[in-house]
């Protein structure tokens, strides 16, 4: 059989790569990745505008490369995702250095310093571009010496260097160029704390800076707070290697602050950021899925399961180049059905008994009735307040002022509430603010009409809304028959 070799035009090849689909914070991410695996403690991220043109430098103080290892490194492939590696390894592909920076700049300088001896290269695609050949420019000592950030290479690490950011910038950006700037920084701080929350913690931490702003983590179990419930952990055994699954239930937000629960519900919110997080050797990888495995539900919306896999499990789970896509394996997919439902069961109570009475107390204003899988409000028609309103109707009011009760109910603004509950819960207040004043001369009146006594006044204390009074109710009644009001 015959055959002929060919090989992609660059110009063409360039656009596509430039395509795969990064957005801004993964294509740093991805750079990140590389300085963890090369075993950096510090890593820092440099954002300068000059001359309407925006740079970004990544440097690390990892073991950095001789002038082999860059050249190899800079080759785009330079990685079979099959070969076996390190343990440790972020990265698959080989693709990463490459794809990410073309995804957002045309320039893609590295520097890399091994007992200060520094080797550099030089992707730069509109040279490439023009000769229609992949050429990687190799500067010498002298020129490395005029590159942005150059000064910020330590000893032993590697620099990474964009230029023409014209996709992080695009030619619609002027006057309010340093703005967008600054909300791509901010948007990028968070992504970072999050994706690497595990590595910015604990005793072998490595710091990660912003313009030399520290990044702090954001851990989105909220594991440290003693009211998150943590779930007991799951191990699932593939080909000899352990996938662990860890699931949490967030607090609900009468146990945190304000603040608190307003941060840890993330971009998005609460119900958006239900459901899996996936990492691999610690890096967040997925986060916020259920996999199409049930749909994301008020029910679940403080359910968060951490998943944690080995770095030679990408492709049963068909981890992409941008590390942002997976799919779980079937054998996994059946025990995640199973955690799911525990998670149901730790996190919601099952009402199967035939019209139970919900609510705790006999005097409270409002009932929530379960019966035949349906859960319903009613207005407590025995509540003593309405009970002693209807005492003076005749027959026929008083079956209307039922039929009002029974429709005020039914209309129940149930879809409002369930939306303001679960965008903004601490905003929403129904409570009528009455003080003990009022809460007096009511308590009084129906002292008078023989509603309560002096021997069963707890029935008063547990009623709405006189459960409000902040004094003592004993007291109260005690000094009103001392002055013979009652």
């Amino acid at each position: 059989m015959n055959h002929i070799k060919l090989l992609p035009k660059a110009a063409s090849l360039i656009e596509s790569l430039r395509d795969i689909g990064y957005s801004f914070e993964s294509a740093v991410a991805d750079i990140i990745d590389n300085s963890i695996t090369a075993k950096a403690k510090s890593i820092h991220i440099y954002f300068d505008i000059e001359e309407n043109e925006l740079k970004l430098a990544i440097v690390d103080d990892g073991t950095g490369m001789t002038k082999a290892k860059l050249t190899e490194a800079m080759r785009p492939g330079s990685q079979n995702p099959l070969d076996n590696r390190d343990r440790d390894d972020l990265g698959r592909y080989g693709l990463g250095l490459k794809t990410a920076s073309f995804s957002q700049c045309r320039k893609l300088t590295v520097i890399s310093s091994q007992k200060n001896n520094r080797n550099s290269a030089v992707w730069d695609l509109d040279y490439v571009a023009k000769n229609d050949e992949w050429l990687l420019q190799l500067p010498d000592e002298t020129e490395v010496s005029q590159f942005y950030m150059h000064e910020k290479l330590p000893p032993n690490g590697t620099l990474v260097i964009w230029e023409n950011c014209d996709r992080i910038l695009d030619d619609t950006v002027s006057d309010d160029m340093e703005d967008i700037v600054n909300e791509k920084i901010a948007d990028l701080q968070k992504h970072l704390e999050l994706v690497f929350h595990r590595f910015l913690a604990g005793k072998n931490k490595i710091n990660i800076y912003i313009n030399d702003n520290l990044l702090k983590p954001f851990d989105p179990f909220y594991s440290k707070h003693p009211a998150t419930d943590e779930l007991s952990e799951e191990i699932i055994n593939i080909n000899g290697e352990q996938v662990r699954i860890q699931p949490y239930l967030l607090p609900h937000y009468t146990k945190v602050s304000a603040s608190d629960y307003d941060y840890y519900a993330g971009i998005g919110g609460y119900l958006k950021n239900q459901g899996f997080y996936v990492y691999r050797n610690k890096r967040l990888l997925i986060s916020g899925t259920w996999f199409r495995i049930i749909p994301q539900s008020e029910m679940y919306k403080l359910a968060r399961i951490k998943i944690d896999l080995p770095n030679n499990m990408d492709h049963l789970w068909k981890i992409d180049v941008k590390k942002s896509h997976a799919s779980p394996p079937a054998v996994i997919r059946q025990r995640l059905k199973k955690i799911i439902e525990k998670i149901a069961g730790a996190s919601t109570r099952v009402y199967k008994a035939r019209g139970i009475r919900l609510t705790k107390s006999d005097v409270a204003f409002w009932e929530r009735y379960s019966a035949r899988g349906e859960i319903k409000y009613t207005i407590n028609k025995e509540h003593p307040m309405i009970a002693k309103f209807t005492e003076n109707l005749d027959r026929e009011q008083k079956h209307e002022f039922s039929e009002i009760l029974d429709l005020i109910a039914a209309f129940f603004p149930k879809d409002a509430l369930y939306s303001d509950l679960g965008n903004n819960p601490k905003e929403v207040t129904q409570s009528k603010e009455v003080s003990d004043v009022e809460l007096e001369e009511k308590a009084v009146f129906l002292y008078k009409h023989g509603v309560f006594n002096t021997e069963n006044i707890d029935l008063l204390k547990n009623m709405e809304p006189f459960n409000k009074y902040t004094k003592d109710w004993e007291k109260f009644f005690a000094e009103q028959i001392q002055k013979g009001n009652i």
